[in-house]
């Protein structure tokens, strides 16, 4: 494929979404739904991506969303997103949710995450995205980090592979010892 035609700055396409979190987006415990977070995400990483591609954008993965507090009612969340990576069609792109109490003045993260969004052309085919221009060191280091991130993931694919093999079962019988499970079938 040709060079992209042209290289962007991060800033340009940084992007914060914040919304007030209501009653109906709670779950039976109270807190907000962490479905309402993800759409929320994938929203901000849209955005995101389609301004710096300057074309239609779609998700092609998800990298691990772990909550790690909760989100009351009644609290703001700002999502805010940035390129981090760009390969010849798609883009990494991270995003830190901070929630905000109003009330007593707080701030909370609540999580990280980092979608890989396609570019789309206007066939619905992938479309090269311009290059990325790193202008500190924290968005070198992100860039660094979407690397690494991306070669765990090509190692983590080849591991699954592995164990989705035909399986030899009294060669891993001894994995079962000890789980909360219970055999009403001969495995030899």
């Amino acid at each position: 494929m040709p060079e992209p035609l042209h290289f962007k700055p991060v800033r340009l396409s940084e992007t914060t979404i914040t919304e007030l979190m209501i009653p109906s987006y709670s779950n039976f415990g109270g807190k907000i739904h962490g479905g309402i977070l993800l759409s929320l995400m994938d929203k901000v990483a849209y955005v995101c991506a389609a301004k710096h591609a300057g074309n239609y954008c779609v998700t092609a993965s998800i990298d691990t969303v772990d909550f790690l507090a909760p989100i009351e009612v009644g609290e703001l969340v700002s999502l805010m997103a940035s390129v981090n990576y760009v390969g010849n069609t798609s883009l990494v792109v991270g995003i830190r949710v901070v929630s905000e109490n109003v009330k007593n003045n707080s701030t909370n993260h609540t999580n990280t995450s980092y979608f890989t969004m396609v570019a789309k052309n206007e066939f619905n085919l992938p479309t090269q995205v311009p290059g990325l221009i790193l202008e500190s060191q924290n968005e070198v280091r992100r860039f660094v980090e979407a690397i690494r991130r991306k070669e765990l993931r090509q190692n983590y694919r080849q591991e699954v592979e592995q164990i989705k093999a035909p399986l030899n079962y009294e060669k891993y019988e001894h994995l079962l010892v000890g789980e909360r499970c219970k055999l009403a079938v001969d495995i030899r």
